[in-house]
């Protein structure tokens, strides 16, 4: 069984927030900048980037790509129901799917499905073999329906910060 991360353990401050604003949107921008927009020196900036990290609050440093650059035309939706949600079956997967290096996104979800997922392929012969391969040749989907994305209007991870 797969056990969740625990929550962080670090209460925010203001100061930290106004860092995470910013660095959501450009984490390589040098500390001695962030320091000048949250009113601390670098040092202190510093500090609690790190303490952060060390804590959990932020989860890891990564770039995005866009998918057409590197010919991964197609984005689809996929709901899958489960044949039961039993946590065996649910664990496996979770772990099917977050191995997955064609899913981007994995939710495990109620109300009439079990998990919604984001996955980005090179074209539909790449899809079809990802979905034969993740859930027509798995036991435990009972049922999958893709949606195929027309256009990718927004996307990101960043989360609002009150």
């Amino acid at each position: 069984m797969t056990k969740k991360p625990p929550a962080p353990s670090r209460s925010l401050d203001p100061f930290d927030r106004a860092i995470l604003r910013i660095i959501q949107k450009d984490n390589k921008m040098p500390q001695r900048q962030i320091a000048e927009k949250v009113n601390l020196s670098a040092a202190a900036v510093q500090r609690r980037i790190a303490a952060m990290e060390k804590s959990g609050v932020i989860t890891r440093n990564s770039a995005t790509v866009e998918a057409r650059a590197v010919q991964m035309g197609i984005t689809s939706i996929v709901e899958v129901m489960l044949t039961d949600e039993r946590i065996q079956t649910v664990d496996t997967a979770k772990a099917l799917f977050r191995a997955a290096p064609e899913v981007q996104q994995c939710y495990y979800v109620t109300g009439g499905v079990s998990f919604m997922l984001i996955i980005v392929s090179q074209d539909m012969t790449k899809y079809e073999e990802t979905t034969r391969r993740l859930f027509a040749q798995n036991e435990a989907v009972a049922s999958y329906r893709s949606l195929i994305a027309l256009d990718r209007v927004k996307t990101g991870s960043e989360i609002l910060i009150p």
